[in-house]
């Protein structure tokens, strides 16, 4: 009686022998496992004969036909974007396929910014210093490294800050000095420096008081100069809000601040009472045709 084979290992025999006979077809393809971005490389296939390149990456694609046996080089500017490329080499109905992942290069410039562009004085972490580190092809460079902040307060002693960066990002946050004027604060990496500049004003008024002198039915209203709590000056044109309440109703005269002061007139009818604010701050109040 002849012996009978299984179905399953005729199967089985079947794919061993198509999956050799595949392997054997495809191209033998050899691939670096990772490169720098914009430097070049090779790469070969074993073998005879012809066949067709495809490189495939984040932002470009290279097809070219290729010898079998011989190095196929690959300029640097086919690869200048950081990220995971496929390469792919057909021939005769098969193709073989490898990743090679690109790295970024080394560090070579940063992207900076301060903010913000202005920031009141004695501020607590009002300064914001973002740094990022980019190689020459605009990748993002990922692997650590040190960022040097130089920050330079105008009539202060400059002072050193560094920072690792991580995931190409260093960053800090500080405080607004007391005086007002401007901040300089430069990212230095490497043989690359990149400035920026700020702007410290006054912060709220302080103090805020005024005066009244009358002439007939009208009344001048007049501020002393005004500062904030550690004594800068308050910008030309801030705001300053003079309210009086009298027998013909309430009105609001809002003016600038004009060198250190800030001006207003009201024509009164009877008592009245006339307050002034400028932002979040209150000052004195005047009952005129009472007590002040």
């Amino acid at each position: 009686m002849p012996l009978r084979t299984p179905q399953w290992w005729s199967y089985g025999l079947f794919l061993a022998t198509l999956s050799t006979f595949l392997s054997a077809q495809e191209p033998a393809l050899r691939v670096p496992a990772t490169v720098s971005a914009g430097s070049p490389f090779a790469i070969s296939v074993r073998g005879q004969g012809r066949g067709t390149l495809y490189l495939l990456g984040p932002s470009r694609a290279l097809r070219r036909e290729i010898e079998f046996g011989k190095d196929a080089s690959i300029s640097g500017d086919d690869v200048s974007s950081s990220g995971i490329y496929q390469v792919v080499v057909c021939a005769g109905g098969s193709c073989a396929t490898k990743n090679l992942e690109v790295r970024p290069a080394p560090a070579k410039r940063l992207g900076f910014l301060l903010h913000p562009s202005r920031v009141p004085v004695s501020t607590r972490n009002a300064v914001n210093a973002t740094a990022i580190a980019f190689d020459q092809h605009s990748n993002v460079v990922l692997a650590p490294a040190d960022v040097t902040f130089r920050i330079s307060p105008a009539g202060e002693k400059p002072i050193e800050k560094t920072v690792p960066t991580v995931l190409g990002i260093a960053s800090f946050q500080m405080d607004s000095r007391a005086s007002q004027g401007t901040l300089e604060v430069n990212a230095k990496l490497d043989d690359t420096t990149e400035p920026r500049v700020i702007q410290q004003v006054a912060s709220e008024a302080c103090g805020l008081r005024m005066t009244a002198v009358p002439a007939g039915t009208t009344i001048t209203l007049q501020t002393d100069p005004i500062r904030d709590c550690k004594g800068n000056p308050l910008p030309d044109g801030t705001i300053v809000s003079f309210t009086k309440i009298d027998g013909a109703g309430k009105s609001t005269v809002d003016t600038p601040i004009k060198k250190d002061r800030a001006v207003a007139q009201f024509s009164v009818s009877g008592p009245a009472r006339i307050s002034v604010a400028c932002g979040v701050v209150v000052g004195n109040e005047i009952a005129w045709g009472g007590r002040q």
